[in-house]
């Protein structure tokens, strides 16, 4: 158990000398199983790893999802989506804030980025609620946090990635992400009445829509809800993989792009780089976790605190609890996959042993990682805002998310005690 917290307390001091987190934890256990197993060996291992992590068919998931995103950014649809909502709810105090909450869910229902959603949310939401007043706490904390709606209303790149690390069905956890999400939208949708409630001159109501309006609103978003339904669809329906729905998703947002004359040769460039560009940094960060957790799975750690937990005499639920608040507080200082993908190795077993689901625990990994994207002074969800809208000081973006992290937080918290919320769907497929 010795050699791996040595091995973890190396991660974090290169961590803290700004070395990325891969580097770091690929670094961490190369020399570490080096040194334990000899070099011919490790080496051998880790053109296995890379190997195997680069040629596996389960992770071309990740890349076509991600290019279907992309396709669907670039149609328009998340602007078709924000007008549908918009269309309904406008009027309302704060109905902009609730039209983007509601725009985010459902192009994370297309997308499975958190960040591609809120980059795309911002270019979409903040202008409209900029012109009808709405404060910048406001405006930027909404999207932030309804950002992090991509990688928990499916289809998820982290439900995806953690489904392969754990060897979980990825349908399941699909499934399993639904009525979390639907949660998570109606608690944020509390923030923003509260929010409003205690000063209404944060969020100003719009104007009233008529219902030819809505009809013609609704008219406009039949593309996201075909998409949805085919790919969502086919995959709980057991009509193809999560693999070859992706790669149907991802073909289907590209002739859309493309009906819409919204794809032009250097709009497909742009699009294919920045989806290479992003998967080339997800199998970054999975490749080194592979070769971390390898070296961890050597030493003894994950069972000798397995069986130290277990004689504490703590319940079960407690126990996983304290694992949560250890998620919240590493999500503060550190990139939330890298967060994940270097603990994985030491509470999975954990979990199986005390004998809870796989799938509700992945849930659970994923709302601490929504926590973690919008909570200061790392939380990447900010910087991506702060980067597009450079009018907004930081601080602004810092005070308006505390409420929806709660928000969050009490999800998660619910999550936990109650375990039905994730597991009812996944109990219905095979």
């Amino acid at each position: 158990m010795s050699e791996a917290l040595i091995g973890f307390a190396a991660v974090f001091l290169l961590a803290l000398l700004r070395i990325p987190l891969a580097f770091a934890m690929g670094l961490v256990g190369f020399v570490g199983l080096g040194l334990m197993r000899g070099w011919p060996a490790t080496m051998a291992n880790a053109a296995q790893v890379v190997y195997d992590t680069g040629f596996a068919y389960t992770l071309s998931v990740v890349p076509l999802f991600i290019l279907m995103g992309n396709f669907v950014a670039r149609a328009g649809l998340a602007q078709e989506l924000f007008r549908a909502a918009y269309a309904f709810i406008g009027h309302l105090r704060g109905g902009l804030a609730h039209a983007t909450v509601i725009a985010c869910a459902g192009f994370g229902a297309i997308c499975g980025s958190s960040i591609a959603t809120a980059a795309t949310m911002a270019k979409v939401a903040y202008p409209p609620m900029k012109k009808l007043g709405y404060a910048d706490y406001l405006s930027t904390g909404v999207i932030a946090a309804g950002g992090t709606l991509g990688i928990m209303i499916p289809p998820s790149t982290i439900l995806v990635i953690y489904g392969i690390v754990t060897e979980t069905h990825i349908g399941k956890l699909f499934a399993a992400g639904v009525l979390p999400g639907l949660l998570c939208v109606m608690l944020l949708m509390a923030g923003i009445a509260w929010i409003t409630w205690r000063d209404p001159a944060a969020g100003p109501a719009g104007k009233r829509s008529s219902w030819a309006e809505r009809r013609a609103a609704l008219r406009d978003i039949w593309g996201v809800a075909l998409l949805v339904v085919v790919v969502l669809g086919g995959i709980y329906g057991g009509v193809f993989t999560a693999t070859e729905g992706a790669g149907i998703g991802a073909s289907g947002a590209f002739f859309f792009a493309l009906a819409r004359r919204t794809l032009t040769w250097k709009i497909l460039r742009q699009v294919l780089v920045e989806s290479a560009r992003t998967t080339a940094m997800l199998f970054t960060i999975l490749i080194a976790a592979m070769m971390f957790s390898g070296f961890i799975n050597f030493t003894t750690m994950p069972g000798d605190l397995k069986e130290w937990i277990l004689h504490l005499g703590l319940s079960p639920l407690m126990v996983v609890g304290a694992m949560m608040l250890i998620y919240v507080l590493l999500g503060t200082i550190m990139e939330e996959l890298s967060m994940v993908l270097l603990t994985i190795p030491v509470f999975f077993p954990i979990v199986i042993s005390l004998g809870f689901d796989p799938v509700w625990f992945g849930v659970l990994i994923v709302l601490v990682v929504q926590i973690g994207l919008i909570s200061p002074p790392v939380g990447m969800n900010l910087f991506v805002l702060n980067s597009l809208l450079k009018g907004v000081p930081l601080s602004q973006i810092f005070r308006g998310v505390w409420l929806f992290v709660l928000a969050l937080v009490i999800a998660l918290v619910i999550v936990l005690e109650f375990q039905p919320i994730a597991l009812w769907l996944p109990g219905f497929m095979k």
